[in-house]
């Protein structure tokens, strides 16, 4: 019995023990958030110190970090600094650069000051704390709050920015460690967004989303910034939504703000704009962040202020009519006014970015005639917007796919959906493009290979759409690599090899190599995208390929002859001899080729890639040269890139 008691009389001292320590933690708490005070009304409040004794002052307390500034990490190993660079000079690029894949910061050094037990005592502090208006306590620690969402130990440097790592297929981080931010500028910012070569526009997703260092005297959150908009102009929504997110809120400069509201409102999310309407974009002055904070508002349960909010707006003219509008049903989701708002497009006379992703947030489609006088620009967002009508989305494929925004899974995952929801007796998606999901259906899954081929063909259309002849190519690309070759299929063996070649089914496509004829367009293709070609083509092979050219002033056998020079698989002879038939020079220098060869010659991949999307920025192949493309393709095999620089060579001969 004795031992019992005396085992209860422990637990109740631990126990106190326990509620004594809780005790102190809330008083530490709460009298962390008086520091402010103590400095303007002259009263020092001590704070009671939480460790075990000798631990109260350590050896060598850490500076305190800067507050005007959140804590960086170390910079990467190699130095920071770089002679400046002219515009057509590419980085130096001689030292190897040390870097480190981790993105989050280490914690922050121990503050200064210590944590005494001097001072007042344990007393006076409850008596103080209970001495304040509880109002009062509440307001001091919301107004405490720090400029940072996130914790210091969870911050990501802004000397690495970006999505993907080399590990995960980007680009190493080193390529624009070096690099001079004027020039990278100049470079990403230049671009419109446009590439003639499908691969040009995956190559440069590629190399904006990777996770690169921030070049030499340029902010990491406007090296983040410039490429979301670049991706923004190519039509790529998401990625250039994950870009801005790989930036912590309270590190947004003005420039990745307004990355920011283009990217949330072309993904038909303004609500992603809450976080930094918050911090770094609290005061920032323009009718569009006006009605972002008072979406955010409404969605923070503050309906009735950020109707209030609105109305004001409308009340002002800030921005146009449809533009409230349109933010005001979208913030009536999330509130209980049971206001009903109509939406009238009568007098809108063209679409803009806030109309359109603001519309498609609140599920609702602009007229035809909007979307068609925007062209590819509503296309390219409305292809990957759900909440709209399936026929939609299939309405605007042609254009993504074509620009290289959709790949050919995405395209059959589309149609499918169509087929399945038909099936299933859902909403039709129209005659026209459920005939055109049973055709590719068949084109897939037939029995007979002829039927198959038939199916492909018809895809594949008459040509009389650009758009939709190459994109019929991509919807096809694994439906063609299934066709066993034969004599019978001959004359459609370029067409079923380019098709193939859009997905990089290379190997599909060499199967087709024995039926082939020396100096016919499908024998281009596969010499251009063999992967392991090591025989260099003669004069025999150019000369029957040049006589059966019939495209405008010989242009395919200018593509062929520079895509072979580029990737050095053609006689040197032979090639001088056709160069000068055809009249071109490929030893002309311009600045951009001094530079791509420059970056090349120094082996930076990622800014060969940029440069060689720049030099590709056309709406169609013929106003593309066979000099940029040469350059290109040498520069890109150079750099490691040979699969791209096969793939673009093929692609520039099947588009004339």
């Amino acid at each position: 019995m004795d031992q019992r008691w005396d085992a209860a009389d422990a637990m109740d001292r631990r126990a106190g023990k326990r509620r004594g320590g809780a005790a102190m933690k809330l008083r530490y708490l709460l009298l962390a958030g008086l520091a402010g005070i103590a400095g303007v009304t002259g009263t020092l409040v001590a704070q009671e110190s939480l460790l075990p004794p000798g631990f109260d002052n350590p050896p060598s307390p850490a500076p305190a970090p800067a507050r005007s500034a959140p804590p960086r990490p170390a910079a990467p190993t190699a130095p920071r600094t770089a002679a400046p660079v002219a515009a057509s000079a590419t980085v130096s690029g001689q030292a190897p650069v040390a870097t480190s894949s981790a993105v989050v910061q280490p914690l922050p050094g121990a503050n200064g000051g210590s944590g005494g037990a001097g001072g007042a005592s344990g007393a006076s502090d409850q008596a103080l704390l209970d001495s304040l208006d509880p109002e009062l306590l509440e307001k001091l620690l919301q107004s405490a709050k720090p400029k940072y969402d996130i914790p210091p130990a969870g911050q990501r440097s802004l000397d690495i920015v970006g999505v993907i790592a080399q590990g995960d297929g980007g680009f190493p981080a080193a390529s624009t460690h070096y690099l001079n931010g004027p020039f990278v500028e100049g470079v990403i910012g230049k671009m419109r967004g446009q590439y003639v070569s499908r691969w040009g526009h995956i190559l440069a997703r590629r190399a904006l989303v990777s996770r690169l260092a921030t070049p030499v005297g340029m902010n990491g959150a406007d090296w983040a910034a410039m490429r979301a908009q670049l991706l923004l102009r190519m039509g790529e929504a998401d990625a250039a939504r994950a870009l801005v997110q790989s930036v912590d809120s309270g590190n947004f400069t003005r420039g990745l703000e307004d990355a920011a509201m283009a990217s949330f409102l072309a993904t038909a999310d303004p609500v992603g704009l809450c976080p930094i309407t918050s911090l770094t974009a609290s005061g920032r002055p323009g009718w569009d962040w006006d009605l972002a904070r008072a979406i955010c508002s409404a969605f923070a349960d503050e309906g009735s202020s950020a109707l209030a909010q609105m109305d004001r707006a409308m009340r002002r003219g800030s921005g146009t009519k449809i533009d409230i509008l349109l933010a005001q049903k979208f913030a009536g989701a999330a509130t209980n006014a049971r206001r009903a708002v109509k939406i009238e497009w009568e007098d809108v006379d063209a679409l803009t970015p806030w109309s359109t992703g603001m519309s498609l947030a609140t599920g609702l489609e602009p007229p035809e005639a909007l979307r068609a006088k925007a062209g590819s620009a509503y296309a390219l967002q409305a292809v990957r917007a759900p909440m709209l009508p399936l026929a939609s989305r299939a309405a605007a494929a042609d254009v993504a796919a074509a620009r290289g925004v959709l790949s050919s899974a995405a395209m059959v995952d589309l149609y499918s959906q169509i087929h399945a929801l038909q099936q299933a007796g859902g909403q039709e998606a129209g005659d026209a493009w459920l005939r055109r999901a049973e055709t590719l259906r068949t084109a897939y899954v037939a029995s007979d290979q002829d039927e198959r081929l038939a199916a492909i063909t018809a895809l594949w259309g008459d040509g009389s759409d650009p758009d939709r002849a190459f994109s019929g190519l991509v919807l096809t690309s694994h439906a063609a690599a299934r066709i066993v070759p034969n004599e019978d299929a001959m004359d459609r063996a370029p067409a079923l090899i380019a098709s193939m070649l859009t997905a990089g089914l290379d190997r599909n496509a060499l199967n087709w190599a024995p039926f082939l004829s020396i100096g016919s367009e499908g024998w281009g293709l596969v010499v251009l995208a063999n992967p392991a070609r090591a025989r260099p083509v003669a004069s025999e092979g150019l000369n029957a390929f040049a006589a059966d050219d019939d495209s405008e002033n010989a242009l395919r056998t200018r593509f062929l002859l520079a895509g072979l020079m580029g990737l050095e698989r053609v006689d040197p002879a032979a090639a001088g001899d056709l160069a000068g038939k055809l009249e071109v020079d490929f030893n002309r220098q311009t600045r951009w080729t001094r530079a791509i060869d420059s970056a090349a010659a120094s082996g930076n991949p990622a800014l060969v890639a940029l440069l060689a999307a720049f030099g590709m920025q056309a709406d169609r192949w013929d106003k593309m040269t066979p000099l940029h493309l040469y350059h290109i393709v040498s520069a890109l095999r150079q750099v490691g890139l040979d699969a791209e620089a096969r793939m673009i060579a093929a692609e520039a001969v099947s588009r004339v």
